[in-house]
């Protein structure tokens, strides 16, 4: 069964690619999340607040970004990305 995920690409005030997912990121739905961030050139923040669920195969698709993106997150998604290291390599906010 596939995971519901929603993503939806825009702009920030300053003009920084913003990209909103919405749902539960796991390894049915990777395959988009990777799609959106290698067609989103340059600086990215990635809004996670609306994710309620991020599995080792959706975070196998963030390091490989972490140089050039900005997470927002909620605070469910704290143990999962700083167990994973992912806090140490790239700017997290909201945790």
């Amino acid at each position: 069964m596939t995971t519901p995920l929603t993503l939806t690409l825009g702009r920030r005030p300053d003009g920084t690619a913003l990209l909103t997912a919405v749902g539960e990121i796991d390894m049915s739905n990777t395959k988009e999340l990777a799609a959106a961030l290698a067609g989103t050139a340059g600086p990215l923040v990635l809004d996670l607040t609306g994710v309620e669920y991020l599995d080792s195969a959706g975070l196998s698709v963030l390091f490989p970004h972490a140089e050039r993106i900005e997470l927002l997150a909620n605070p469910l998604l704290e143990p999962v990305l700083t167990i994973s290291g992912l806090t140490d390599l790239t700017t997290v906010h909201g945790i």
